[in-house]
């Protein structure tokens, strides 16, 4: 098998271990899809020891906010954060879900308040960590990560 062929970032952020098929979800939770003008790297299905295949996603000069790896961990709670600075890593971050998540996904409810045209943000508690699920605060229907608008 050949080896896996992707450039070195100088600096910024690289997001490692995300489940398979999901880099993707974590570009457009970041809002990266359109109007990040720096290198954006995804790869998809790579082959893992941890975890048989998974996606990375590397982001020069991009360091995320506390805001941004909470919104990874509700897709990608396995990930992790690798901060890069001339090259190597000098840090590696173990992403954990919060309490609660405001804004970062839409309640699939189509009967929610949230999705009603009012001035409201989804806001969902986290019931279970493994796998993901969450709760609206608003119609308290509980959901699988999956089943979530992003």
């Amino acid at each position: 098998m050949p080896d896996l062929k992707v450039s070195k970032i100088s600096n910024g952020t690289v997001i490692d271990h995300i489940p398979p098929g999901r880099g993707l979800d974590v570009i457009k939770i970041l809002r990266m899809e359109r109007g990040f003008d720096n290198t954006l790297s995804l790869l998809m299905n790579v082959e893992s020891s941890r975890l048989e295949k998974k996606d990375i996603v590397k982001a020069e000069d991009k360091e995320l906010t506390k805001e941004e790896v909470d919104s990874v961990s509700v897709i990608a709670p396995s990930a992790t954060i690798n901060i890069i600075e001339d090259y190597g890593v000098v840090e590696k971050k173990r992403l954990r879900l919060p309490d609660k998540v405001e804004g970062v996904v839409d309640c699939p409810n189509p009967h929610c308040v949230t999705n009603t045209g009012e001035p409201v943000e989804a806001l969902f508690e986290v019931v279970n960590q493994n796998p993901v699920e969450l709760k609206c605060s608003y119609c308290e229907r509980k959901f699988k990560a999956l089943e979530l608008e992003i």
